[in-house]
């Protein structure tokens, strides 16, 4: 039901994100504080889900932060998305082959991961930076970044190679 509530509010401003759901999440959540505090006193206290009540109520606080400030997200699955990249190849950067391939890597990365979050598309920035580079003004490289670079077109590419 929270995230319900967080899918029709979504690309709403604040403070009318923070209405509805102090108007409609916060009594969902209140409901469930007061069932967990009393289903503690109902289960083992040994239990996982005794143990996981406990968890979830000593950082009740933080864990329903997000319905009096309307700029926070309800998680942080964004942020995990983001650095998925980063997990799943975390092995293959053991094997950058030096600390300068390293540093390379890391780079490269950044400028990718740079351009993914200014919404333009890694390989068509790469492609267009590295048809561009050889002939570029290396005092004027900063126009290569992702947020100055006009990608090309797929035609305009094809022409080129």
């Amino acid at each position: 039901m929270l995230y319900e509530i967080e899918r029709e509010i979504r690309g709403r401003l604040p403070n009318a994100r923070e209405t509805v759901r102090q108007a409609r999440a916060g009594p969902l959540l209140e409901d469930l504080h007061q069932w967990m505090q009393a289903s503690l006193t109902t289960i083992s206290t040994k239990s996982e889900l005794a143990t996981a009540i406990r968890y979830a109520l000593t950082r009740w606080a933080v864990l329903t932060r997000y319905v009096g400030d309307g700029r926070i997200e309800i998680d942080n699955n964004a942020a995990e998305r983001a650095l998925r990249d980063v997990a799943l190849g975390r092995k293959n950067y053991l094997f950058a082959g030096s600390d300068a391939g390293g540093e390379r890597a890391a780079a490269i990365y950044s400028l990718l991961g740079t351009a993914k979050l200014n919404g333009i598309d890694p390989e068509g920035y790469l492609r267009t930076v590295l048809a561009r580079i050889a002939d570029h003004p290396i005092n004027r490289i900063d126009e290569l970044l992702p947020w100055n670079v006009e990608l090309d077109s797929l035609a305009e590419l094809r022409q080129a190679a």
